[in-house]
């Protein structure tokens, strides 16, 4: 499975549909220098991220991402009334075979492999409650915008604790305590350092900017922890709907949230399944088939 697809800009949206089909989580397009245009170029260029990249042969390079093709979609919703507006779970389009969960109290490197799984398919690993209820999300976003620390947390702490550690803020104390214990009793010296080294971090952090009036503006942080606070919401927090929420409900909550899926909870919070970019694509391929393929093209 190739995670980046090649387009070209003479190629239609449909093209860029089923490359996502295929497995492609992005496209790259090569941009001719010729000024000449055509419908579909300019369908095309219409989709397109603002980021373009020059190489060494001078040819200019564009990134189509899904949030791209959705947003465009989104746009041209009036021209699939009234399949937008059906609910999701009459669409066929809740994923349960990639929806990877773990239980709250299992442990956090049993993750490891869904985390891996994840980055394929630009979704997240779920942590679920002993009833099958969502309670929060663990993300390759998430850890990219923590601190080496983390590692140690995920090989001592359970999944339910994870999540209080990477939520935005920083780790608990008695977190951070928890992880020094469990490395100190299994002799992970290296690792217990590297701990030490970040929480007294914070504590230099927390007692500077509670007497820096710079603090308002985030400036009295240390840089190692500013991956903790970076965000004003809640890390962990899981991104829901319901099986009978519309499609373009869903469209619309994932790209304000700049998510690439959302999950599907019932009514009492236990969790369903997942609905990607790559299932909502799928709708407005079959649903162009009926309509014919000069809607997309």
């Amino acid at each position: 499975m190739n995670l980046i697809g090649l387009l070209y800009d003479f190629f239609s949206l449909l093209d860029a549909i089923d490359l996502i089909q295929e497995g492609a989580q992005n496209l790259v397009i090569p941009l001719e220098s010729s000024s000449k245009t055509s419908s579909r170029k300019k369908l095309v260029q219409g989709t397109l991220s603002n980021i373009s990249t020059l190489h060494n042969n001078n040819r200019q390079y564009c990134w189509l991402t899904q949030e791209d093709i959705i947003r465009y979609l989104l746009n041209s919703i009036g021209l699939f009334c009234p399949t937008a507006a059906n609910p999701i779970n009459s669409l066929d389009i809740i994923d349960t075979r990639n929806k990877m969960a773990l239980h709250y109290d299992d442990p956090a490197s049993s993750a490891l492999p869904f985390i891996s799984r994840s980055l394929e398919i630009q979704a997240s690993v779920a942590i679920v409650d002993s009833d099958g209820k969502l309670v929060g999300e663990i993300s390759p976003f998430t850890l990219n915008y923590c601190d080496e620390d983390v590692a140690a947390a995920i090989a001592t702490l359970s999944a339910g604790d994870l999540l209080a550690y990477v939520d935005c803020g920083g780790p608990p104390e008695d977190l951070v305590q928890l992880v020094k214990k469990r490395l100190q009793e299994r002799n992970l010296g290296q690792a217990l350092e590297l701990v030490e080294e970040y929480s007294s971090g914070a504590s230099i952090s927390t007692s500077y900017s509670s007497s820096s009036s710079d603090d308002e503006f985030g400036m009295g942080r240390s840089a190692r922890w500013m991956g903790y606070s970076a965000r004003v919401v809640r890390r962990s927090e899981a991104i829901v709907c319901y099986p009978w929420s519309s499609l373009v409900a869903v469209m619309i909550q994932a790209l304000s949230r700049r998510v690439s899926y959302v999950w599907v909870v019932d009514d009492d919070g236990t969790l369903a399944g997942i609905v990607s970019f790559a299932g909502m694509m799928k709708v407005f391929r079959e649903r162009s088939r009926t309509m014919g393929e000069g809607c997309l093209n």
